[in-house]
């Protein structure tokens, strides 16, 4: 990559060259041993983009002399400069990185582009619903350091007029949170972290969430979203434990109930039975068969008493279907 980079090339240029290096298909290792012919073409995101002049967006990928694989772009008149080393991760189909060994050159793609629009972020800002956030921009002098940083790319959040304002007399030092990245140094870091749930985009620091409510700006090289809390720097701040961190107790167990088995026929008339541990409704006792149930199990105490109530029963029914 440091070829690339010491042609110093413009921002919209690198862009153009990177995005020649992601083929619009699939290319394992496997595959691209096994190319049809040996050879094929692909189209790359360069070409995808409508970027590129004619087919100058496409890579010849071709079998060479010692089971190489080389990679040169259709407009390079087929002379091979970088070849492949080692797949680095592989998602059949959909996705896989491949280490090549020099950056795909091609004329069209490292031609001068135009120059990124030349912008003024106190004249942008507030035609865009932020003039608090710009005005404070001025007053701490910040303006300047954004100004200054705004060639090689910005993105700033912008909180609306009222978050602004529900949170400047709380705030002594301005200047660091207007900063927030910017003011990276030495151990303090101020960074944040972003994440998604579908459409919704939030912005974390440990000690406030915010969400991006719209996009005001997106034209290379400045873009601005607004949202709807200040962003505060742990640095600055005290953090607030995330949800996630927070681990919630382990719930008690339920205490066991002690097991006590139904006592065995034999045992004597005196002693006290515990119930046992079986559900409700079960017709059997801890593993004992039904036809060993003790004598208490029974409505009457005794296998004899019962069978004089059922043949009782069964003569007073026979009387009554007579």
């Amino acid at each position: 990559m440091s070829a690339l980079l010491d042609k110093h090339f413009t921002v919209g240029t690198i862009k153009n060259v990177l995005s020649l290096h992601v083929l619009v298909d699939y290319y394992g290792a496997k595959k691209l041993h096994q190319l049809s012919k040996g050879s094929t073409l692909s189209s790359t995101l360069f070409q995808a983009s409508g970027s590129a002049f004619g087919t100058s967006g496409y890579v010849n990928i071709t079998n060479v002399k010692g089971g190489k694989v080389g990679f040169a772009s259709e407009d390079n008149g087929g002379e091979f400069n970088s070849f492949y080393v080692k797949s680095v991760m592989e998602m059949p189909y959909n996705i896989s990185i491949l280490q090549i060994s020099k950056v795909i050159t091609s004329a069209d793609a490292e031609a001068p582009t135009a120059a990124p629009l030349s912008l003024n972020v106190t004249e942008v800002l507030p035609k865009q619903g932020c003039k608090a956030f710009t005005d404070l921009l001025i007053a701490t002098g910040v303006a300047e350091t954004y100004q200054s940083n705004i060639d090689g790319g910005l993105t700033v959040f912008c909180p609306t007029d009222t978050a602004l304002n529900d949170f400047l007399p709380k705030c002594s030092n301005r200047a660091t949170v207007l900063l927030t990245t910017l003011a990276t140094h030495g151990g303090n870091k101020y960074d944040f972290n972003i994440k998604t749930d579908g459409e919704d985009v939030m912005v974390k620091t440990k000690v406030v969430t915010a969400e991006v409510t719209a996009t005001l700006i997106d034209s290379e090289p400045l873009v601005v979203y607004e949202v709807d809390k200040v962003l505060q720097p742990r640095e600055l701040f005290k953090a607030v434990p995330e949800e996630e961190d927070e681990e919630a107790p382990a719930p008690k167990e339920a205490p066991k109930k002690k097991k006590t088995k139904a006592p065995s026929p034999k045992a004597s008339e005196g002693e006290e039975e515990e119930d046992a541990d079986s559900p409700i409704g079960s017709d059997e006792s801890d593993g004992e068969p039904a036809d060993q149930k003790s004598d208490k199990d029974g409505a009457f105490g005794s296998e004899g008493q019962k069978s004089i109530v059922v043949m009782m029963l069964s003569l007073w029914l026979g009387v009554l279907l007579v």
